[in-house]
């Protein structure tokens, strides 16, 4: 049996409306990723037994990257920062 964690960036889908993201900076952001690609993504990963797969654009890529050498304290804070209520452009 092969298990593989799927992680996408920002996808364009609705799931920050569902999760009552609107108005984040996050939600609101521009450029988020194809659905289908990360999707592909995740399977083909799946299929070829890999445990885990970074899917999408090269900037999930590289925060991906960047967030193994950041303290746990930055990353949450950056978090934080973009998942605001009424931190987006129109809040």
């Amino acid at each position: 049996m092969t298990v593989t964690a799927l992680m996408p960036g920002p996808t364009d889908t609705e799931f920050f409306g569902r999760a009552g993201m609107e108005g984040t900076k996050l939600m609101e952001q521009t450029g988020k990723d194809d659905p289908a690609q990360v999707a592909r993504e995740g399977f083909e990963a799946l299929l070829a037994g890999q445990d885990h797969v970074v899917a999408g654009s090269m900037k999930n890529k590289a925060q991906v990257a960047a967030g193994r050498v950041m303290p746990e304290t930055v990353k949450a804070k950056m978090q934080a920062a973009e998942t605001e209520p009424g931190s987006g452009e129109s809040g």
